[in-house]
């Protein structure tokens, strides 16, 4: 049997005392919130990431899930269209291009709210880390871009808890096509905003739509105060931003 060294037994001591145990942090509702939910009984961390498709968000997020479960922390995935309520329905009606703005609107609210009662607040009361693929902030530069009321959408969502903390990863629409149509060979009818008719051409569409969501997101981070991080660079390099990021969220710093 080989012989445990002291600089061994050393190495591991080193390894174990590094993990980070997350500060709990206050939380708080944007808004009226939901009812009867004690914000103090949430000791979990919430954090999202945005970003349009194509801006390498799903694969930074598995990344971060990786990264933090080898160390120890249990995580809880949401994200749009995942709610067991309406998820379903509301991929089909999507199929038929023909829902109205304020009816899509409340489809996707109905998603959210059905995810952070049943599954985000629950997590966070465990203590686990929340990470979220998108956000309500996605849901409102969708509208806003739409032409919905802003302070409608603002009461809507008051529902929302404030994260932890929220990255916004920013690409340029020209980048976005290129990997979009590299990764699925074809533009989808609502990310390229072909209900809005900006353009007869998909593809001139895709680079409007996305240039005034990323116009859109600029705006929301004056309110909101997320962090916007440079979607364009290396994914390796992202990875290690996001977790320096994260770092930070767990220490509540």
């Amino acid at each position: 049997m080989p012989r445990r060294t002291a600089k061994s037994t050393a190495s591991k001591s080193t390894a174990f005392s590094s993990v980070l145990v997350p500060k709990v942090t206050s939380k708080r509702f944007y808004g009226h919130g939901l009812p009867r939910c004690d914000v103090h009984a949430l000791n979990g961390k919430l954090v999202v990431v945005e970003g349009a498709d194509g801006s390498g968000r799903s694969t930074q997020i598995a990344r971060l899930v990786e990264w933090l479960e080898a160390c120890g922390h249990h995580t809880v995935q949401v994200g749009l269209k995942r709610s067991t309520l309406v998820s379903e329905e509301l991929e089909l009606a999507q199929q038929g291009n023909i829902l109205s703005r304020t009816t899509l609107s409340l489809f996707y609210a109905t998603d959210f709210a059905d995810q952070l009662e049943n599954t985000i607040l629950p997590a966070l009361r465990s203590g686990s880390i929340v990470l979220a693929d998108r956000y309500i902030y996605t849901l409102m530069a969708r509208d806003l871009v739409r032409g919905m009321d802003e302070s409608w959408l603002r009461n809507l969502y008051g529902i929302a808890l404030e994260p932890d903390a929220v990255f916004y990863l920013e690409v340029r629409p020209e980048m976005l096509v290129q990997r979009v149509c590299a990764k699925n060979q074809a533009l989808d009818y609502w990310e390229s905003g072909l209900d809005l008719g900006l353009s007869r051409d998909m593809f001139d569409s895709f680079l409007k739509y996305q240039g005034l969501m990323r116009d859109t997101f600029r705006r929301l981070q004056r309110v909101y105060g997320f962090q916007i991080v440079d979607g364009q660079q290396a994914p390796n390099a992202l990875s290690e931003d996001l977790k320096r990021k994260m770092e930070h969220v767990l220490r509540g710093s």
